[in-house]
Order: structure tokens, then C-alpha cells, then sequence
């Protein structure tokens, strides 16, 4: 019965970094060939295709829930990568405060000019997730 038990020790939590960038930027790349392939053969069934949705435990206001741990304190109000699978392919990253509530940012240019790493931004973010 030990098998079900969800284990807290696991690390979740990865930092949000240019290589995670550049990984959302390879699966929507993918996710966009796949979707012209569909369309191509669902063209002539009239089939629809089912959209993903996000999770409710992971909405943006949110507390996180206890299933995926407790935030390393280094971790906590830094960029993550995102825990829900809806957002694999969507240029965006979540940040967790002290309270474990999400809060979620685009990593596209702000203004376009600061991007997700600039230090202005990071202050910026800060900020705003300061309870």
C-alpha cells in the first residue's frame, strides 16, 4: 500500500532558466508540426480535437497544494519552471512566495525590451509577489 502514497522529499521545483526557454520554444515547435499533420487527416473525418485544460489545483492566486511538496527555501520567489502539464508548451513560468501561493508570468519580453532574466524584471517580480 506504500506505492500510493504520494512522496513529499520529491523535488518538483527546477529553476527557470534559458534552457527551459529554449525547450518550451522546441515543444510548441513540435506541437505546431503535429497540429498540421492532424488537421491535414481530421480535414476529411470532420473530427474535432480535444483541448487540454489547465489544472484547478494549480490555478494563478492559488495556494499549492501539499501533494507537490514543501518550496526549497531557495527556491521561493524565484522563476520555475511550470508544474502543470498545460502549460508545456506556453512561454510561461510560475513563481511560488512565502505563502506557497502561484503566481504566473509570460516569459515573452515585457515591453519588449526586458526579457524573463533581466534584473529589472526580476525586481519587478519580486515586487509584485511580496506579500
Amino acid at each position: 500500500m506504500d506505492f500510493l502514497v504520494w512522496p513529499s522529499e520529491t523535488n518538483n521545483f527546477r529553476r527557470f532558466t534559458p534552457e527551459s526557454l529554449a525547450a518550451i520554444k522546441e515543444r510548441i515547435a513540435e506541437k505546431k508540426k503535429q497540429q498540421a499533420k492532424v488537421k491535414q487527416e481530421n480535414k476529411d473525418q470532420g473530427v474535432e480535437e480535444v483541448k487540454p485544460t489547465p489544472q484547478l489545483d494549480l490555478r494563478t492566486y492559488k495556494k499549492l497544494p501539499s501533494l507537490y511538496g514543501d518550496v526549497p527555501v531557495e527556491l521561493t520567489g524565484e522563476p520555475l519552471e511550470d508544474l502543470d502539464p498545460y502549460y508545456s508548451d506556453h512561454k510561461t513560468f510560475m513563481v511560488i512566495n512565502k505563502r506557497r501561493t502561484i503566481f504566473r508570468f509570460t516569459a515573452t519580453p515585457a515591453l519588449c525590451i526586458f526579457g524573463p532574466f533581466n534584473p529589472v524584471r526580476k525586481a519587478a517580480i519580486k515586487v509584485i509577489i511580496h506579500s
